[in-house]
This record gives C-alpha cells, sequence and structure tokens, in this order.
C-alpha cells in the first residue's frame, strides 16, 4: 500500500545557460542500486532555487523551500512490508563535508517532511534525510485498523530512512560515509531518542528537542484538557483574556526568583503558584481578572499532574509561564486533534469516538496498549553510550504542548535506571532548558541556537558556542562536549535587525544565576547548583 505522492516541482532560478556542472551530470547518470524502493524524482537542484512543493499535503504547511546549496535530489517510495510504505527524500549535496549524513524528524501525528531541515543540512554539507512516517500529513487516519502503518511511524520510517541514505551516499560519493546524525524536535525529539534506544548504531549524535517521551501518558495527558477546560461555550470555561490575568499573576508572583524582571521564568520549578489569590470577590464576580470557584479548581487542575485512580503520577502537570500560548492550544476549548487521532485511530478503533468521554482508564489504556512500543521512556541507553553515541536533550521552559517538567522527569528516570550520577550521563548525555522558549521554538527568551531550519538557525552562524548542530558535531568528532548553549533573541525575532539579548543556556542539573549588569548580556547570568 503505497502513499500518495507528496513529492515537488522544481523552480530553478539560477542555473545558467551553459555546460552542465560535473555534480550536475553526476547527479543526472547516477544509478541507485536499492531494494524494495522506487526512485520517483532524480534531478540536480541549484544553489538558490525556489523548490515549490505543489505536491504537499496542503495541512502540512509547506509549500515551498528555498534552498541555499547545490544537490542532487532523490525521492523514493519504499516498501516498508505488504500493507505499508514510506516516501523518502534524500538531499546530497555538492560538497560534501566530511562524509557527514543527518537525518530529520517529524511532528505530532503527521507524515510531513520537514523540508526546512532538510535545507538546513544540505547547507552545512550534510547529506540530508527525511521521510513522511508512512503517511502523508497531519492527521491520523492511516492507522486505522493498519498497525504497519503505525509501525512506521514508531520507528521503523527513520531507521530505513538513515540506512537509506548511508547507502546512497556511498554510492553517489564513491565514498562510506564517516558520521551520521539526527536532529528532530517535538515528535521528532522522541524519534531520537527511540532511535538512540531501540536502534544504538544507527547515529553518533542525537539532537532531541521538546521530546514526546512517555509518549502514552503524554498524548493521554493532551486529551485530557477537554476534559479538564470543558467546551469554550461552557460557562465556566476560562477565556483568552482571564488567561492573560493568570500569566500576569504567575509573573507577579515569581518573575525575580531569578533576580530580573523580565517575563521569564529561569526555572519554572522555583515557581509555587498560588491561584487563590485571583478568586473573585461578591463585588467582582465573573470579570476577565478574576475565577470563580469552579474556574480556580480548573486551573489547579491544569498546573496538577496526570495521575491514576491510585494517585501514581502518570505524566506531570504544565509548568507556569505558557499560559499565553497554551490558551490558543491546549486551553482553548477544543479536543486536541493529534490525541483525538490516536485514540480514535490506533487505541479505539473507532473513528466516531467522543473526545468528552476521555477519562483516567483511557488513560492506562494508552499505555497498556503501548502500539508499536511507542512509549520512548527508557531506563537505560547503555548500549547507545557503549558505542560512544551522543545525546543533546533541549526543552523550552515555557514550552505550551508539552510541559517542560517531563523532561526533567526523563533525565531522573533515565539517572536512576543507569545508576548513574549527573557527571556520568554528562559522558554521552547533555539536557539543556531554554528559558523563554515556546515548543521548540519562538517566545521572550534567547530562543535562537541552530535548533532546525528557518528562522530557528537564522543569523546565528555554526559555531558550536551557538549552534546545537555544531555542538554535536565537535562533540562527535572532537571530543569538546557543550558545556552551555549560547541562545540568541533578535529584535522582533528578525536577525537583520540585530540581537536584542544573549544568554548561555545551562545543562541540567545545573540553572542560569543572575550575577548582575545588563540581563540581556550573557556574561550576566552563570550556571550554578541551585
Amino acid at each position: 500500500m503505497k502513499p500518495s505522492a507528496i513529492f515537488a516541482q522544481s523552480t530553478l532560478l539560477h542555473l545558467s545557460s551553459g555546460s552542465f556542472s560535473s555534480f550536475e551530470s553526476q547527479c543526472a547518470d547516477f544509478s541507485p542500486s536499492i531494494s524494495n524502493a522506487t526512485v520517483a524524482v532524480q534531478e540536480y537542484i541549484a544553489r538558490g532555487t525556489n523548490v515549490t512543493l505543489i505536491d504537499n499535503d496542503k495541512s502540512c504547511n509547506r509549500r515551498f523551500q528555498i534552498v541555499d546549496a547545490n544537490f542532487c535530489r532523490l525521492a523514493l517510495h519504499v516498501q516498508t512490508s505488504e500493507r505499508s510504505s514510506i516516501v523518502v527524500e534524500v538531499w546530497m549535496p555538492e560538497t560534501w563535508e566530511a562524509g557527514r549524513v543527518l537525518a530529520t524528524g517529524n511532528g505530532g501525528v503527521d507524515g510531513c517532511i520537514q523540508y526546512e531541515n532538510l535545507a538546513y543540512g544540505n547547507s552545512h554539507g550534510f547529506v540530508t534525510v527525511g521521510a513522511n512516517n508512512g503517511h502523508n500529513g497531519t492527521s491520523g487516519a492511516a492507522f486505522l485498523n493498519n498497525s504497519e502503518v503505525v509501525i512506521d511511524f514508531a520507528h521503523r520510517s527513520l531507521h530505513t530512512s538513515i540506512t537509506l541514505a548511508k547507502e546512497l551516499s556511498t554510492q553517489l560519493y564513491n565514498q562510506k560515509y564517516s558520521k551520521a546524525y539526527y536532529i528532530g524536535c517535538s515528535l521528532g525529539g522522541r524519534q531520537g531518542i527511540d532511535a538512540a534506544d531501540r536502534y544504538p548504531e544507527d547515529f553518533d549524535g542525537v539532537i532531541a528537542g521538546s521530546p514526546a517521551s512517555d509518549f502514552n501518558n503524554l498524548y493521554a495527558w493532551r486529551a485530557g484538557f477537554y476534559t479538564i477546560t470543558g467546551a469554550n461555550t461552557s460557562s465556566d470555561f476560562i477565556t483568552s483574556q482571564k488567561w492573560i490575568a493568570i500569566h500576569d499573576e504567575v509573573l507577579r508572583q515569581c518573575d525575580r526568583i531569578d533576580g530580573v524582571q523580565d517575563g521569564i521564568l529561569e526555572d519554572p520549578s522555583l515557581c509555587d503558584f498560588r491561584p487563590e489569590v485571583l478568586l473573585c470577590d461578591g463585588a467582582t464576580q465573573n470579570t476577565t481578572k478574576c475565577l470563580t470557584v469552579s474556574q480556580l479548581e480548573i486551573v489547579k487542575k491544569i498546573y496538577s499532574p496526570l495521575v491514576d485512580d491510585n494517585g501514581d503520577m502518570l505524566y506531570p502537570g504544565m509548568q507556569p509561564g505558557s499560559e499565553l500560548r497554551a490558551n490558543t492550544g491546549l486551553y482553548a476549548g477544543n479536543p486536541w486533534q493529534p490525541s483525538v487521532d490516536w485514540y480514535r485511530y490506533v487505541l479505539l478503533s473507532d473513528p466516531s469516538w467522543d473526545p468528552a468521554t476521555f477519562n483516567t482508564a483511557m488513560a492506562v489504556l494508552a499505555d497498556t496498549i503501548n502500539p508499536a512500543d511507542i512509549r520512548t521512556f527508557p531506563t537505560s541507553l547503555a548500549p547507545f553510550k557503549a558505542k560512544e553515541g551522543k545525546l543533546i536533550m533541549y526543552h523550552g521552559l515555557q514550552d505550551q504542548q508539552i510541559t517542560s517538567f517531563q523532561s526533567t522527569r526523563f533525565y531522573e528516570h533515565l539517572a536512576r535506571g543507569m545508576n548513574a550520577t549527573s557527571s556520568s550521563l554528562d559522558e554521552f548525555y547533555r539536557f539543556f532548558k531554554i528559558s523563554g522558549m515556546f515548543h521548540c521554538n519562538s517566545g521572550p527568551g534567547a530562543w535562537t541556537f541552530g535548533q532546525g531550519g528557518g528562522a530557528s538557525a537564522a543569523g546565528v552562524g555554526f559555531e558550536r558556542e551557538s549552534n546545537v548542530l555544531r555542538a554535536m558535531v565537535e562533540w562527535v568528532e572532537g571530543g569538546v562536549p557543550p558545556e552551555t548553549i549560547t541562545g540568541t533573541k533578535f529584535v522582533d525575532d528578525d536577525a537583520d535587525k540585530g540581537i536584542f539579548m544573549e544568554k548561555k543556556h545551562c545543562r541540567y542539573p545545573l540553572t542560569n544565576v543572575y550575577l548582575g549588569g545588563n540581563a540581556g548580556e550573557a556574561a550576566a547570568w552563570e550556571c550554578q547548583m541551585v
């Protein structure tokens, strides 16, 4: 069963009318030898081309991609079972830097190739690969009654695509790859951790951002928000205006804990938010700046963990500080569609399931079934460490889709499972908390550090201090681990307008402590054990 085509058409803007380059001819003459795969597109793409993705599923919201390197593009259908197949894009640059291969991930429950990350890897000389995870678009409908598609989504698509990229690059350049890397965020972060656990030989370095670890409980946690907030038409629904007031109160209570009043919580775990002060009195009932008794209980549940009937935690609560983005997503009074799809098409095989009926038993059910072993909550990564693999994990501390407390929980869970101290984990795994960053990117903090294509890499260059991909390369190939990651906040998030602030983000369990001076300068902060 093959997914529908999502291949791009290319508008070549900068090809000269002269003779073909040697690499262009090499790409045209390339005859790849691969099993269980069909080459659908094989073409040379010139630097500056606007690759228009007119056949890409509209829900992926990727209509075009401008590229910064000359490369040979291969798009393939790869059969993964009798009932499933994947679409794979392998972009092989004219200048292959040090034999490096880079795989990219996906998001949500989607099958969207992240073309911006393919272009990002190519621009720095990586052979870069992306796949559609066995289905096209952001819907999970393709999972219904097809466990093979779920297996592709859970792990097989990434494993197949990086194996294919290694084989094809060896054939095209007539030399073996040297190192293999991975970069992804959200579901992509989960994919990276799962690969380090399940296929420790696949990658030498894995960058996992805001990872959807403990996947089953995460999707239960997300499904539960609709039953907590109620529909946006209900009498107790908390409006966006009230969430602004709640956010302002979070900052009033906790912003200065780090020594600076800047709208950023440097460590939300230190914020013991007390929403009771927002309770309406008789004279101000139902105003936009206070909470009813029922609304106060809703807020308390949002910041509390998801627990089973025995009171055991299934998933941490939301961290304070994320209110202004979460109020248009998880708190918006609508079912969270990726969770709805997961329950309808995978767990329950019931496309008519009503998300308003979600309960604790359904949360437990998700982890009991654990489709395609997608859990991604390992107690040990010893085989990955043994083969000298490196893992960098980061998480924005104003993440509105996956609570950053889960990544702290993941770190501690792994430390216990491996009976490892922080110093021991530091040998192969480092976790960086990014204050003031929303889910994967953007936010009021210093959130740009080369964590992917597009705005995430704009203006920061490719130096190890300020670019996480370069930092990973230096760790794997040079033995130099990152002590901090310097993030940059540009004026209006526009690199052309200059730098607004910089900050050296700390590896856990260290926390940034304000030393004094201009809080927008990196030198004003120091990583310390708090």
